[in-house]
């Protein structure tokens, strides 16, 4: 298995492998992601998760997530992984200094088909709440080529 650099990614993209494909999103050695428009929050007495919109949230008036509140979200870019190609999601760098956490389920495995992906995200802070809004860049995905195809 190799780390794809940034023309294979742009390649695979190009190809349909990421919709919709912002050639501006691709690094030297990932490919980042950006927050789609709904999340999914924790209610008081219950277990459940309600869904919640933020489409009407920007980065001046963004959905201001508290410490140690949690949510599901999702990305905006859907996904068709070839056979061949894995990814791993990472926060951007920026976001996990600011206090974000995300709860490690971010692997692709190689045939993840016409989704998007789900993400587990936490205020890690102890006082201040932490902005999220529709198209933030939130995470980045390192892709990984297999040594042989899936069977």
């Amino acid at each position: 298995m190799s780390i794809l650099p940034d023309h294979q990614i742009q390649i695979l993209c190009n190809s349909g492998m990421i919709t919709p494909f912002d050639v501006e999103k691709v690094n030297p050695a990932s490919l980042d992601v950006t927050l789609g428009n709904e999340i999914m929050v924790e209610q008081d007495n219950s277990n459940d998760l309600k869904r919640m919109s933020i489409e009407d949230c920007t980065r001046e008036k963004p959905f201001l997530l508290h410490p140690g509140h949690f949510v599901l979200a999702h990305t905006v870019e859907k996904f068709r992984v070839p056979s061949n190609i894995a990814g791993q999601f990472a926060l951007k760098s920026s976001l996990a200094r600011a206090g974000f956490e995300h709860l490690m389920a971010g692997y692709i495995d190689p045939g993840f088909w016409d989704s998007v992906l789900t993400l587990e995200l936490k205020n890690a802070r102890r006082i201040a709440p932490i902005p999220l809004y529709p198209n933030m860049r939130i995470g980045q995905i390192v892709w990984t080529r297999m040594e042989s195809m899936m069977t």
